[in-house]
């Protein structure tokens, strides 16, 4: 661009404009992404453990590449393939891939189109080796697996695309489980629309419940779940996989009459002020219709402030901890709320734009991957001030670097914005990566 192009601001004409500034980039700080990708052998993993369906003898960029060129534009923000193209000489991103161009966008279109079943049965594969290099860094003591279902909206003519009556919408209704204590997105499957909650999650859990049990045997499992996975089916198999578990129940007349005595101390207990809140906890014995056996439930009854009416909470468990404490240890599955947020909101989990439902499952597993990626990056890289950040926070703050890049005869100089104010955290975390001991394979 030359100085015709340049163009001053009306409010100051001293200030003029132009894009001829030479080899710029404003994602500087995937230079950290890609050491941690690299510390972990992710790139080598994808090399050897990874593969789609393709009858094409070479290719110029390979399933490796495209996947991790989609890893590293959906942590920097870039979530649709169009962004390839507009990418596609930014050096940060040639650097990071070790390429001289990125895959354009028909490439990247045709990429996914190439995905199948046995792409879906890899990603969960790639999970479970990327699971144990980072447990083989930190091993935790107990894992919490929090169960839920979320609508991810779709606008065209998707293959499952379904309206569902809870959420009022149309999309789809995936199934996911995460830990509770890291923010973990332990498996993710994409669902029709149609589909209720507990659909399907006994065969979606057990290959969970399978590799704990096998590699991790050492780890205590708990599971927490809405009254939306309130089936026999869950109870039963977390008895029998030994998982401690927390999962509510509908409220209904048999339950409240249950815990009649309950109401009748609260009633005792607020007799002289019907006005401040109060609640009770306690527990009962219960046999549902459907189930072989009776179950211990744990309930609360509490009293809103300026409410004259009760609010109930039942929750079935194989725990034997106090009702107030199991109660509060449910209720702290409200994190995983955010959670589910960030992977939409940061990661943009409803890319279900392919008409095909299979492309759509592959789509979301590389969204996951990413997500998760992010998140060890945070937990295990980041500055003490900067773990419990959002994915927007930590773009702005330390992704979006402006960097000039000076090409010399041996080396590629990334001179990083001078005036940035998160330099310190910068130089951290790379620190924090280099003492990372993984076991590799």
């Amino acid at each position: 661009m030359d100085i015709l192009n340049t163009i001053s601001l009306n409010s100051n004409r001293q200030i003029k404009i132009n894009f001829d500034g030479g080899d710029l980039s404003s994602d500087a700080g995937l230079l950290l992404i890609k050491e941690f990708v690299s510390k972990l052998g992710i790139d080598r993993l994808f090399g050897h453990s990874f593969k789609t369906n393709d009858s094409a003898l070479f290719r110029y960029h390979t399933d490796k590449e495209n996947l991790l060129q989609m890893i590293y534009m959906i942590i920097a923000g870039y979530f649709e393939d169009d962004a390839s193209d507009e990418l596609t000489n930014d050096p940060v991103f040639k650097a990071v891939l070790e390429k001289d161009a990125l895959a354009s966008q028909p490439t990247v279109s045709r990429f996914f189109n190439r995905m199948d079943e046995d792409t879906l049965n890899q990603f969960l594969t790639i999970g479970r080796i990327l699971r144990k290099k980072i447990y083989s860094i930190q091993l935790p003591e107990a894992v919490i697996l929090d169960l839920d279902s979320t609508l991810l909206e779709a606008y065209g003519k998707q293959e499952g695309r379904a309206y569902n009556f809870h959420y009022q919408s149309n999309g789809y209704h995936p199934l996911v489980c995460f830990d509770g204590i890291t923010g973990d997105l332990n498996k993710i499957q994409l669902r029709d629309g149609t589909k209720y909650s507990c659909t399907g999650v006994v065969d979606f859990l057990q290959p969970i419940l399978d590799e704990y049990l096998t590699e991790y045997s050492s780890i205590k499992l708990l599971l927490r779940g809405d009254s939306g996975f309130a089936t026999p089916e869950l109870y039963k198999q977390c008895e029998e996989n030994g998982v401690s578990y927390v999962i509510r129940l509908k409220e209904n007349a048999i339950l409240r009459n249950k815990v009649s005595f309950l109401v009748d101390e609260l009633d005792e207990r607020t007799r002289k002020n019907k006005v401040d809140y109060a609640v009770v906890y306690g527990e009962f014995m219960y046999q549902a219709s459907s189930w072989p056996y009776k179950r211990r439930v744990v309930c609360k009854v509490e009293k809103p402030e300026n409410q004259l009416t009760y609010m109930y909470t039942f929750i079935v468990t194989n725990m034997d901890s106090s009702p107030e404490y199991l109660i509060k240890f449910y209720c702290k599955r409200g994190l995983m709320e955010n959670f589910i947020k960030e992977s939409k909101s940061g990661f943009d989990f409803a890319c279900v734009s392919s008409h095909s439902r299979t492309v759509n499952a592959n789509r979301l597993q590389v969204h996951a991957l990413a997500y998760n990626i992010f998140n060890w990056f945070r937990r295990l890289a980041l500055s003490a001030n900067m773990q419990k950040q959002r994915i927007d926070t930590v773009r702005l703050k330390l992704l979006k670097i402006a960097a000039k890049v000076i090409h010399s005869a041996r080396y590629i100089t990334f001179k990083l914005c001078s005036s940035c104010p998160y330099k310190n955290e910068f130089y951290e975390t790379l620190s924090n990566i280099s003492k990372l001991h993984v076991q590799l394979e």
